[in-house]
């Protein structure tokens, strides 16, 4: 049998009964904080948007997921694409940006034109 969610001792029916200021009571302080300070206009927007629909795409990656987001899809920007990230109830509380890679993997490969002498060595492993 699977285990029940719980965010801070409370199951996601609890949490989404929970105004938004009591929710954001349970969050950490940094999230709190900003949540306190009123969400920005883009991120009103994504809330009022995901209250409609089932998927929308969006490039702020600083909203933090909502109980009321729950099983939806967002497409988050990394700054080349859309990464669709599929909202579970382990994610409340986190950024949108924390499920999407922007950096990729650098892989080095032989030096350059313009590389010296000295530079220019690889070692054979």
């Amino acid at each position: 049998m699977a285990k029940d969610f719980k965010y801070r001792g409370k199951s996601l029916e609890e949490l989404k009964e929970l105004s938004l200021e009591e929710f954001a009571e349970l969050l950490p302080s940094s999230k709190r904080r900003s949540i306190k300070r009123k969400l920005t206009d883009d991120q009103k927007k994504i809330v009022e948007d995901l209250k409609e629909k089932d998927y929308i795409k969006t490039h702020v990656r600083d909203m933090i997921v909502l109980p009321e987001m729950v099983g939806k899809t967002v497409g988050v920007y990394n700054g080349q694409k859309f990464i669709d990230v599929e909202i579970k109830p382990g994610m409340i509380g986190h950024y949108f940006g924390e499920f999407t890679r922007n950096r990729q993997k650098v892989e080095h490969s032989a030096p350059g034109l313009g590389a010296t002498r000295s530079s220019k060595y690889i070692p054979l492993k």
